[in-house]
Order: C-alpha cells, then sequence, then structure tokens
C-alpha cells in the first residue's frame, strides 16, 4: 500500500496487474475502501480484481473520508471524489484510462467523465446506486446523524465513533468523517471543537447535494446526454441499487451498453468476461 496527498488530503492506494490503466471507484457507500472490491456484496461472489488484474493496471483506493484515507470538514460534493482521482492519475503519470465504478463509486465515474471527458477511456458503471428507496435511507442517516449532533454535540460524536467500529452507513452516529475521527487524534479533536450549527449546515448541504434525486445521482442528465465516453452499465436490484436506476443511465448515456443479465446470473465467470470484453473493445478502438 502506497499513500500520498492530494489537495491537503491524505489517500491509501495500490496499483495491481499490468496493461491499459483501470481507476477503480470502491464501492461500499461510506465506506469506500479498496478492499471492497473483494470482501463484499456482488464483489466477494465475482472477484473482479483476480480477473481485471490480468489485463489491466488496476488503481484501487480508499476514497476520501473512508479507511485509510484522510478528510476534511466541509460540504462535500461528487466533484471532490473526481478531484481526489484526477490527482491520483496525475501523480502516477497517466493522462487517461479506464474508469470503473461500483455501487456509490458510479457517482463519481460519472462526474468524472463529465468533468475532464479528455481523461476518460470509457466508464464501467456496475450496479449504480439509486431509487426512492436509496434516497430516503441514505437521507435518513444523514437526519440520524444531526439529531445526534443535536442532542449530544459533538464531542459526543467523537465519542460515538471510537465506541464503535462501524462506518456511517452502520452506525449514524459517527457521520461522514468517522473513519477520520478514529484515525487522527488531531482531526478528532478539531473536528469536537468546531461550531455545531455550521457543522449541521454543512452534512445537511452534503445531503442534499449528493443525494437530489430517485435515480442515479451524480450528474445532471442534460451532461450525460452530451458525453459521448463509451460506457457499460451493469444493473443490480435491490434496495439499494434500483434497476430503475441503471436504465436511467442508459437512456441517458448515447454510447452506453447495458448488459441485461438478471442478478442472479451474474457469476464470476460470465461477468467478467463481459466486463473484459468491454474493456478490450474500447481498449482497441483508441489504439
Amino acid at each position: 500500500m502506497s499513500t500520498i496527498t492530494i489537495g491537503g488530503i491524505t489517500t491509501r492506494y495500490e496499483v495491481l496487474g499490468s496493461g491499459p490503466p483501470l481507476l477503480m471507484y470502491a464501492p461500499g457507500g461510506f465506506d469506500g475502501t479498496l478492499e471492497k472490491w473483494s470482501t463484499i456484496g456482488i464483489y466477494a461472489k465475482i472477484k473482479p480484481l483476480d480477473h481485471l488484474t490480468k489485463k489491466y493496471t488496476c488503481i484501487v483506493f480508499d476514497r476520501r473520508e473512508t479507511g485509510q484515507s484522510g478528510g476534511r470538514v466541509e460540504r462535500v460534493t461528487w466533484a471532490h471524489y473526481v478531484a481526489q482521482g484526477r490527482g491520483l492519475l496525475a501523480h502516477l503519470g497517466i493522462a487517461r484510462a479506464h474508469l470503473m465504478g461500483g455501487c456509490m463509486g458510479c457517482c463519481p465515474v460519472m462526474a468524472f467523465g463529465v468533468m475532464h471527458p479528455e481523461m476518460v477511456l470509457s466508464m464501467v458503471l456496475f450496479w449504480p446506486v439509486g431509487g426512492a428507496r436509496y434516497r430516503i435511507s441514505t437521507h435518513q442517516r444523514f437526519t440520524d446523524h444531526i439529531a445526534f449532533v443535536q442532542e449530544h454535540g459533538l464531542a459526543g460524536v467523537v465519542a460515538a465513533a471510537a465506541s464503535s467500529t462501524k462506518s456511517f452507513g452502520g452506525d449514524p452516529r459517527g457521520g461522514p468523517w468517522v473513519s477520520v475521527i478514529r484515525n487522527d487524534r488531531a482531526f478528532a479533536e478539531r473536528f469536537a471543537q468546531q461550531d455545531a450549527e455550521r457543522y449541521k449546515l454543512i452534512v445537511t448541504g452534503m445531503m442534499r447535494g449528493l443525494f437530489d434525486r430517485d435515480t442515479s445521482p451524480g450528474a445532471e442528465p442534460e451532461d450525460l446526454l452530451h458525453c459521448d465516453t463509451p460506457a457499460l452499465i451493469v444493473p443490480g436490484q435491490d434496495g439499494a441499487h434500483a434497476t430503475s436506476a441503471a436504465r436511467y443511465l442508459h437512456e441517458c448515456l448515447p454510447k452506453s451498453e447495458y448488459w441485461d443479465m438478471p442478478v442472479e446470473r451474474q457469476t464470476e465467470d460470465v461477468t467478467n468476461a463481459r466486463v473484459v470484453e468491454f474493456l478490450d473493445g474500447v481498449s482497441a478502438a483508441t489504439r
């Protein structure tokens, strides 16, 4: 594992395999660590890194505010996550790369494709988050955190973070900066001393900005409709990864391929073969 500083924030990353570069925004919501590509849900089942690293240089990292990456209390937007990935590519001397996102990691991939199309060879959007249930549950998590701050203060948030090992998704008390609070004592001290009212406004704005629709967030549909980057969309089908969200992205992205494969048939061999086939096709076309 290696670390670099991007915009004043530490990023933990690893480079695996060889071949054309593939920047991978991890699944796991607000616990988007590089390990999640191998340890949770569908990703533990299909083992994408075991297959992709045979033909591609896979760049995996802890998203800011997760794992061993750092963070900053600010109204985080999708553009902040894009800046992290762009800074990592710049550090590695990579001008253009394929991008792959899993779960909530699809959102910054879309934003990256819209903001910096000259850097993006293709996008793989694997189980994009979205749907009404996802928006409602995510807003509830933020609302619960704000209510906890109202009752216990920011010192209470720091105490809750220390008393648990769960992420923001598993325990709203710790909030979006829970990993940084646990890993960085100086950050935790500053966190507890900040103005609670200002903090609540930041968190509210973050919630409303990131999760502002009942379909897949990340980029405006008007921008996606003008995005000519090739994309492969692999749909999920549950309360956090609505199939309707994946269909929406296919509707909006003019050069997208929708892999109409039921979740129960997304096996390790079949799924990885489809992803590699897509990446190989784009790589061959851009040589």
